[in-house]
């Protein structure tokens, strides 16, 4: 598999993830037993895509990184890796965390149970809420490798 296809399935499995994460959001402001069946399925959706992220951008950080992040230190942006590619790093566990409590969550009777439902509610709009930060995170890396590539052409 090729290094810019591994890149770009990270943030992929990420949005797709948050798009789970809105989709079960929106089913449980509706919350009824007609689509209780599709909330569970979403939540698991969002929880395994979550997974799927973080195992391929491991992957990535453990083989790859290393190479952008001498790059980025190196350059003008050396923040994105000091101060955001720290800060992600120990923030998106939590969101790795909050996409598993969401799938099992879920399981419940989100229907019935408006203690359930809040619950439901508000993991999955912190998932969407934090995943966009990540994203928001990763363009800052992404653009510290950039700014460090052009600072040594000139």
């Amino acid at each position: 598999m090729s290094n810019e296809l591994i890149l770009m399935l990270h943030p992929t499995f990420g949005v797709l993830a948050m798009i789970a994460a809105v989709w079960v959001f929106v089913e449980t402001l509706n919350a009824s037993e007609a689509n209780s069946g599709r909330i569970r399925s979403a939540g698991l959706v969002a929880a395994i895509l979550m997974w799927l992220a973080y195992i391929v951008g491991g992957y990535w950080y453990v083989l790859y990184y290393g190479a952008d992040k001498i790059l980025i230190n190196a350059g003008p942006w050396a923040f994105s890796h000091s101060f955001v590619m720290e800060t992600k790093e120990h923030v998106f566990l939590m969101l790795l965390l909050l996409a598993t409590l969401l799938a099992i969550v879920v399981r419940g009777d989100v229907a019935r149970v408006k203690a359930t439902r809040n619950l439901v509610l508000w993991v999955s709009g912190l998932v969407v809420l934090m995943g966009l930060a990540m994203e928001g995170a990763g363009a800052f890396i992404s653009m510290g490798v950039k700014v460090a590539l052009l600072a040594k052409q000139v």
